[in-house]
């Protein structure tokens, strides 16, 4: 019998296929290799605790792309040679994934590679949400879940199961974001339909929520 571990091993080959189409459509762009993901560094974890909160009010500077690789390594990066990651998943399968809406276009994270696949050219910042205030921070991250993996449960689970882990990855990025200086506000006011169209996501797949990135407004 297949393990659930041997599951989410084929299911992550399965979704390096269905990424193609994707890269396709963003032929000008090309991977984009990420730092290494910094080991060591950053607040105890108390202090990021009583530093977390939500913010709504961006400066338009970029992330650096250390400090980008160290976000998303934080939210759902891989942190044991196994291949698991720095949040839990629902039944030991891969649901999640995380795209990056930034001002040169989205990105899909892959972890096992720490690398940025280009999905689209545009800036679709503005779409990620319904507050004026993603069209100009510098990153959103959009959570998509593959509904075609979680075969055993009803529609409303599956969304149920997804919005857990998501709520997993996106503690993740505000403790980060804490003890780096960062601000961040995980938001659910989001034209969810709308943007699974602007992402071109297959059926299956639905956008749970996002969040959003960058350095507090001065």
């Amino acid at each position: 019998m297949m393990t659930r571990r041997q599951a989410g091993a084929g299911l992550f080959a399965s979704a390096a296929l269905a990424a193609a189409p994707a890269v396709a459509v963003a032929q000008e762009l090309r991977p984009l290799d990420l730092p290494p993901p910094r080991s060591a560094g950053g607040q105890p974890l108390t202090a990021a605790l009583r530093l977390r909160r939500s913010t709504r009010e961006y400066a338009d500077r970029p992330l650096p792309p250390q400090v980008l690789s160290d976000l998303l390594w934080a939210a759902f990066g891989v942190n044991r040679p196994s291949g698991d990651r720095t949040a839990p998943y629902w039944r030991h399968i891969m649901v999640m994934d995380v795209y990056a809406a930034m001002a040169d276009g989205v990105w899909l994270y892959e972890p096992k590679a720490h690398t940025l696949l280009p999905h689209s050219p545009d800036d679709i910042r503005a779409q990620t949400g319904l507050q004026d205030f993603v069209a100009t921070a510098p990153l959103n991250l959009v959570y998509v879940a593959h509904g075609e993996r979680m075969t055993d449960v009803s529609a409303e689970e599956r969304r149920l199961f997804a919005s857990v882990d998501t709520g997993f990855i996106g503690q993740n990025v505000y403790l980060f974001c804490a003890s780096e200086g960062l601000a961040t506000v995980f938001r659910g006011a989001v034209d969810h339909a709308k943007l699974a169209r602007t992402l071109r996501l297959p059926d299956q797949q639905f956008v749970t929520f996002a969040q959003t990135v960058g350095y507090p407004r001065a």
